[in-house]
């Protein structure tokens, strides 16, 4: 390898660590910086009473993985398919799984 290549790999290198580094550093300042912003919607969701993060907007047992129970999926009848798309991707809560050796 010529001195060239071989300087140009180290200052690839140097640059990259140091954005890397440079990373770390930004994500600290924001953490702070967001902290008042954060205790806000803390405050708003605990008066509010809101629940847990809305990730589909198709059934209710897909927009709030948390607060289902195990039929919802089968409210027409045990044996029916699923409706929506997004009930596939999203497992039942580790709650609601039954745990018990068969």
């Amino acid at each position: 390898m010529s001195e060239a290549r071989f300087r140009a790999v180290v200052v690839f290198f140097i640059v990259n660590g140091l954005l890397f580094i440079m990373m770390f550093i930004h994500a600290a300042y924001q953490r702070n910086a967001a902290r008042p912003r954060l205790a806000v919607k803390m405050e708003m969701v605990r008066t509010l009473g809101l629940t847990d993060l809305s990730l589909f907007t198709e059934a209710r047992y897909t927009r709030h993985p948390s607060m289902t129970d195990l039929n919802t999926p089968f409210q027409d009848y045990p044996m029916s398919l699923e409706h929506f798309p997004s009930g596939a991707l999203v497992l039942p809560p580790p709650h609601l799984v039954d745990r018990g050796l068969d």
